[in-house]
């Protein structure tokens, strides 16, 4: 469900450690833009996570899935992991239940440098780094076909197949074309390994190299991972858009500020990249921006440009006036910078309008 319309109903999942910390704060400055813009936005949470699981055994409840595509526009996801459940199984059954289920197969990860001081890159400004990381999010090693052999013997081997269709290489390509041409960027970069996954990644080669001629429009280049690697840190100014497989992009993608997930059926799940954190769960110093960022980039999803702009305003403003939680230089505690925000993004979309 999507309405595109005045209203939206969002689906919010904090889940485990800090996320049950930075999620309410970003859930705080969308209820501040919504006010001021007098839009109604309808919050439900679930309790979806290891305290849950733990005490009922439950991580996604029976027709979860069907709910969230029906009666919801977008779901808003803090973080799951918790040291109490080693396997983490909790965390698997609720991330790739839901992105298998919804067939979210666009992972789309921007890469934006929001303060100089923010980049050990010498002689690199806000200009220089602004480029989209797109990531295809259901199929790859995270299709988790594989097995043992001879378990727990001296002879033990394992094997992990990576598996690539055709259909899901190709429409992660055209959706990376299709959101360069869409946004006005000039350049797409398609990264691989195919130079020793010749078979994977031979698919990819291939696809890309059809897809291409269907948007010349677009300046695109083909690099092996470990090349991209280095190019991306050399000089970032040359990327807009980049597009590979789940795995490979795992190396590029920690750290940065929020992603999407996102599907043809107008599903999307919004989210900080960070983890849970256990070890900063509880102290009050967990960053919120990452969180406040990808509800950004779910107003963009619902349609509501200005009310995402304004946020965006707010966080820059944040770091440029350095209050910030101390992970970015500060001394304010979560709900502090969560407050600050809110206010200064609901004054900022009062002003626009």
């Amino acid at each position: 469900m999507r309405s595109g319309g005045p209203k939206a109903r969002i689906a919010v999942i904090p889940g485990d450690g800090i996320g049950t910390e930075v999620t309410p704060q970003a859930v705080k400055v969308l209820k501040a833009v919504a006010a001021t813009a007098n839009r109604p936005l309808e919050f439900v949470e679930f309790d979806w996570g290891a305290d849950k699981y733990l005490r009922e055994g439950i991580t996604l409840p029976p027709g979860a899935v069907e709910m969230l595509r029906d009666e919801f526009d977008a779901i808003l996801f803090g973080a799951l992991g918790d040291p109490r459940v080693p396997s983490n199984q909790h965390a698997a059954d609720i991330l790739l239940g839901l992105r298998f289920k919804l067939d979210l197969y666009v992972n789309a990860r921007p890469v934006e440098l929001l303060h100089n001081r923010l980049t050990p890159l010498r002689d690199r400004t806000e200009k220089d780094i602004r480029l989209v990381v797109i990531r295809e999010n259901t199929e790859g090693l995270y299709a988790g076909v594989g097995g043992f052999f001879k378990k727990g013997t001296p002879d033990e081997i394992a094997i992990q197949e990576d598996v690539n269709s055709r259909k899901g290489v190709e429409r992660i390509i055209r959706y990376a074309f299709e959101h360069a041409r869409q946004n006005g960027l000039k350049r797409l970069c398609m990264s691989d390994k195919s130079n020793a996954m010749t078979f994977a990644h031979g698919l990819w080669q291939r696809v890309f190299k059809e897809l291409r001629e269907e948007y010349t429009d677009i300046d695109s280049r083909h690099l092996y991972i470990d090349t991209l690697a280095m190019e991306i840190v050399r000089d970032p100014r040359q990327f807009d858009v980049i597009v590979t497989c789940n795995l490979k992009i795992e190396h590029h993608g920690r750290g940065k500020h929020r992603s999407e997930w996102v599907s043809d059926s107008l599903s999307g799940i919004f989210e900080p990249v960070h983890g849970s954190a256990p070890n900063l769960a509880g102290k009050g110093i967990a960053n919120p921006l990452g969180s406040v960022l990808a509800s950004a980039m779910m107003l963009d999803f619902l349609g509501w440009g200005p009310e995402a702009n304004a946020l965006r305003h707010a966080v820059r403003a944040a770091l440029h006036e350095n209050y910030v939680t101390p992970d970015l230089g500060g001394d304010k505690r979560t709900e502090e910078v969560g407050e600050w925000v809110a206010k200064k993004a609901g004054n900022k979309f009062a002003v626009q309008t």
